[in-house]
């Protein structure tokens, strides 16, 4: 939106949107390989403040420099020397990619050092991400009167309008708040230390590796995962240029934040007891079941704002739900993983998850970027100039692809992952037994964990 609406808004300038684009794309995927390797960099990482704590603090401060040049003209060098900001541009999205990897694979490599046991990893991973949806919506509720009312402090022009002030003002907030929250975790949260998690050994490139494909459940779990966060990205990704291009009411956009913010932490708050009383795979397939409903609303609101806002209501709602239920699951497939593989890799496994929302958020990026262009949905287009076609193209993307995506998803991951809560508890069990007795933690019981075709 910041690249569409405010930086490249001439005649021509479709070509710096498609470069950039493209680079965002390539940088995202690239990260195919990035993500388990800071991973094992991670496992590998001994400090006395533990292994998680200094790669959460580096990463989130130098990822909020970044992100203040990422929102800028790079000092006009746009326009005045586009190929020297293409290069800055890209150097800069690396830094801040691989820099906010650290972090965001070391904050969340720490739900199986928190604990062994199902329950007490739910309790963290909740509290967790009850602060993530607050974060995460609190941001569509605030995004759009902020960048107005900075875009009239600092340029001076009356309030309602944006600028590329506006939006530099905006991400201050957003990187004071980033490393702010990256101080208050290291100061206050640490790993727990038992025989299991000391069953470790030096993290090499080979072991990465075969720490991921050796573990069939983390696998499944992550094909079903990716297809789901491919769809939710790229409808979430397009429902602001829905408001501004469709409605028309770019300012009820505001109202999406509100809703999804409330629902987000009633949502999250019912986990623990939708675990304990229906079990993940239930929790992810309805909750997908739920989001179909959101897109047939939205398929009928035509020009209700109510409607689209109750279509909101139903697609988000289950979304923190299916998260937690991909996350817990990829959480024990750390000890599923240790007993099939013979050692523990916390972060590899974990940053399995990372990777897929990044690699979704990528393939996203790059058609939302293609998608605005081919409609006309930039600048300052109104409703009115958005042709038949590409309304349908529209609808195409945002609608009706990732509702086929979100049924496959829902079919692998019931067919596949057998992880569940039980089978998870007694593999816990089976290594405390291998290890107590000094006997090889690798597994010769591939029915024990859980293991499928």
């Amino acid at each position: 939106m910041f690249l569409t609406s405010q930086l490249f808004t001439n005649a021509g300038d479709e070509k710096m949107v498609g470069i950039v684009t493209t680079m965002v794309v390539v940088i995202r995927v690239g990260e195919i390989m990035f993500d388990p390797m800071i991973g094992g960099v991670v496992d590998n990482t001994k400090t006395r403040w533990g292994k998680f704590r200094p790669w959460i603090m580096i990463g989130s401060v130098v990822a909020s420099i970044g992100l203040l040049f990422l929102f800028s003209d790079y000092f006009g060098l746009a326009w005045s020397n586009p190929v020297f900001y293409l290069i800055l541009l890209t150097i800069t999205f690396l830094v801040i990619d691989v820099f906010y990897s650290f972090s965001d694979i070391a904050i969340w490599s720490m739900l199986p050092a928190v604990g062994l046991d199902s329950k007490t990893r739910t309790r963290f991973g909740t509290a967790s991400r009850i602060g993530s949806t607050l974060g995460a919506q609190v941001v569509i509720i605030i995004i759009t009167p902020a960048i107005m009312l900075f875009s009239h402090w600092f340029s001076k022009v009356p309030f309602g309008t944006q600028t590329r002030a506006g939006w530099t003002g905006y991400v201050l907030i957003v990187a004071l708040l980033c490393s702010g929250g990256a101080l208050i975790t290291c100061l206050n949260l640490k790993e727990q230390q038992n025989v299991i998690r000391d069953n470790v050994k030096h993290t090499t490139l080979g072991d990465i590796f075969r720490a991921i494909i050796g573990n069939k459940q983390l696998l499944w779990v992550a094909a079903s995962y990716f297809l789901f966060a491919f769809s939710y990205v790229v409808t979430n990704s397009l429902l602001m240029y829905y408001f501004r291009y469709r409605l028309g009411n770019a300012g009820a956009y505001t109202w999406v934040g509100v809703i999804t913010c409330v629902l987000g932490v009633i949502s999250v708050g019912l986990f623990p007891a939708l675990e304990m009383l229906i079990h993940r795979k239930a929790i992810y397939i309805g909750g997908i079941f739920f989001m179909i409903i959101g897109y047939v609303i939205f398929l009928l609101a035509g020009q209700s704002l109510g409607l689209v806002l109750l279509a909101v209501a139903f697609y988000f709602f289950p979304y923190p739900l299916i998260f937690l239920a991909t996350l817990m699951t990829i959480t024990d497939s750390v000890e599923y993983g240790q007993l099939i593989n013979g050692t523990r890799n916390e972060s590899v496994t974990l940053s399995v998850r990372p990777l897929i929302d990044k690699l979704a958020g990528a393939a996203s990026n790059g058609i939302v970027g293609i998608v605005a262009v081919m409609v006309g949905m930039t600048g300052n287009a109104k409703p009115s100039d958005i042709s038949a076609t590409g309304v349908s193209q529209f609808n195409m993307v945002m609608f009706y692809i990732p509702i086929v995506l979100l049924v496959i998803a829902a079919i692998i991951f019931w067919v596949k992952v057998t992880l569940t809560e039980k089978k998870h508890d007694e593999i816990v069990r089976e290594l405390e037994k291998r290890l107590a007795n000094g006997q090889n933690v690798e597994a010769d019981d591939a029915d024990l964990a859980g293991e499928t075709n």
